[in-house]
């Protein structure tokens, strides 16, 4: 389901892409929408309908989404010129961006723009404007905003055919280069990473039928408007109209880097069924294998991932830990909640050593937190995990699952903060899980009988020698858990907590753990999913 999407992550960290601004008059969109709209017809252009030259402002993509919603669902042109219909992956790679055409590349902001290019597996047009004072312009394409190698042996169309996303630039790992920020590309994904950071996991602006037997729908953002920053801008605002077949949507992303990035994400769905299989700020990543879930594993490193567990804060404060896992078959896991705090799916894990990959470098990849604003009601976090036997597909989703429908011909407005990089931070008095093992209880020989091992630290705390030992709470729903034991860690100076699990007759045995102190320190909750 998700091999498509993977796969495209080498072509956002090496194609080389960018834009140029495309200057036209100012006229009604009305007559430039239908000026437009004439041209495809004979053409292979994309007729732009959505991002057209005209006034601009905070509600302009709402009225949009409002006004397409009342239409019935019609899926955009993606007839390409012959010289793109059937690229493969290492001619769409061989499209690079000039990079002296990058938007705002001779101007004193702290931001550049750069543009993909469409064909392989992107070939929707992506509509795009650039708004100022006030002001929408309509971004053309040009073939001169790309170049070709050898690979690439067909020429470049020469009239308008839109773009496949654009990409973010700003200086975040030093004040002299413009570093990849962001990428806004492929159905409703986007991406992004903090300080010294690779990109690894990706987002969505929307979620539909995921895992569903029916299939998965997947809502596009069909256009963009991207406001210009002045010269001492902290920040970037990306507009983007969001469609599909159930619902239509406005989004407003309001992006900061640093250390960690940062995304304000104010959005209004508009849909155009009851929507009872809704995902909200999900989060896409890859997990293969762990320290924990190596069986069958053929594999010199000693981990593969671009994230190592689902972290949640709900609604009660409480911080629940569910390390990743790539099961034989589908696992869909549901967490009940009233009011979530935040979740995310965290690459906890940054020591080289623990991935030995000098190419992928998964230390490196981003840790997605979401935090909801307001106050988001019933519902559950969903983790999918899909069996996967490579690392260039995506298999894991977290989403947040609302528990009421959303019905059609409504309007259902949310809001949510995405933060890239290291975070979250945990409070000094806070142990949380940094690792997870588990193997057969006894040495003497195999037995069904599984030993867990699990390491909590206290990174923010100065020490935690001469406080007493936590007790260890071990709760499971199939099976027999025995002999839990908690000793301190010499080594990290926290604690290692195992125990014994008999799986008995179970298939299947949900875990939770929770450390219980005399003081007033805290500890995530260990959550895991053992199976047959």
């Amino acid at each position: 389901m998700f091999n498509d999407k993977k796969q495209s992550s080498s072509v956002f960290s090496r194609a080389l892409i960018g834009a140029t601004l495309c200057c036209a008059a100012t006229l009604p969109v009305k007559t430039l929408a239908a000026d437009a709209a004439k041209k495809a017809a004979t053409t292979n252009v994309a007729a732009t309908q959505f991002a057209v030259s005209g006034k601009f402002n905070r509600d302009t993509v709402t009225d949009i989404a409002r006004q397409l919603a009342k239409k019935p669902y019609k899926a955009p042109e993606a007839k390409l010129p012959e010289s793109l219909e059937d690229l493969n992956y290492d001619q769409y790679r061989d499209i690079r961006f000039n990079p002296s055409s990058a938007l705002w590349t001779n101007e004193n902001v702290p931001f550049q723009l750069q543009m993909f290019h469409r064909g392989f597996y992107y070939k929707d047009p992506v509509e795009i404007a650039v708004i100022e004072d006030g002001q929408a312009k309509h971004l053309s394409y040009s073939s001169s905003m790309f170049k070709t190698g050898e690979v690439m042996k067909g020429p470049l169309p020469k009239e308008d055919i839109g773009f496949a996303g654009f990409r973010i630039h700003s200086p975040i790992n030093r004040d002299d280069y413009f570093d990849e920020l962001a990428v806004f590309q492929g159905a409703s994904y986007l991406r992004s990473l903090g300080k010294n950071q690779s990109y690894g996991l990706s987002s969505r602006g929307l979620a539909l039928k995921t895992a569903d037997p029916e299939g998965e729908e997947f809502p596009v953002f069909r256009a963009y408007w991207i406001e210009k920053p002045v010269a001492d801008s902290r920040s970037i605002v990306v507009y983007a109209l969001l469609d599909s077949p159930s619902t239509t949507g406005a989004y407003r992303f309001t992006i900061r880097p640093g250390t960690n990035t940062v995304m304000d994400v104010e959005a209004t769905l508009f849909p155009r069924v009851d929507l009872t299989k809704v995902g909200l700020a999900a989060g896409t990543s890859m997990f293969m294998f762990s320290s924990y879930d190596r069986d069958q594993v053929d594999d010199f490193r000693p981990r593969v991932h671009d994230s190592d567990g689902l972290l949640m804060l709900n609604g009660r404060g409480e911080h629940l830990w569910r390390p990743l896992l790539n099961h034989d078959k589908l696992n869909i896991s549901s967490f009940l909640d009233n009011g979530p705090l935040g979740f995310g799916l965290v690459q906890r894990d940054r020591n080289f050593d623990h991935y030995q990959d000098l190419e992928a470098h998964y230390e490196k990849r981003p840790s997605l937190w979401v935090e909801p604003v307001g106050n988001w009601g019933k519902g559950m976090v969903k983790l999918i995990e899909i069996p996967s036997d490579s690392e260039i597909h995506d298999n894991i989703v977290a989403y947040w699952s609302p528990a009421d429908v959303i019905p059609a011909k409504t309007e259902y407005s949310f809001a949510y903060r995405l933060v890239w990089g290291e975070w979250p931070t945990p409070a000094p008095s806070e142990g949380i899980v940094t690792a997870t093992r588990n193997g057969r209880a006894d040495i003497s020989g195999p037995t069904p009988e599984r030993l867990f091992v699990i390491d909590y630290e206290f990174p923010n705390a100065l020490t935690t020698s001469g406080l007493n030992k936590p007790t260890a709470k071990v709760k499971n729903q199939g099976g027999k858990v025995k002999n839990i034991v908690v000793r301190e860690n010499p080594k990290t100076g926290g604690y290692r907590v195992s125990f014994e699990l008999d799986p008995e007759d179970a298939d299947l045995v949900e875990l939770r753990m929770d450390l219980q102190f005399d003081d007033n320190r805290k500890a995530e909750s260990w959550m895991y999913q053992w199976s047959k």
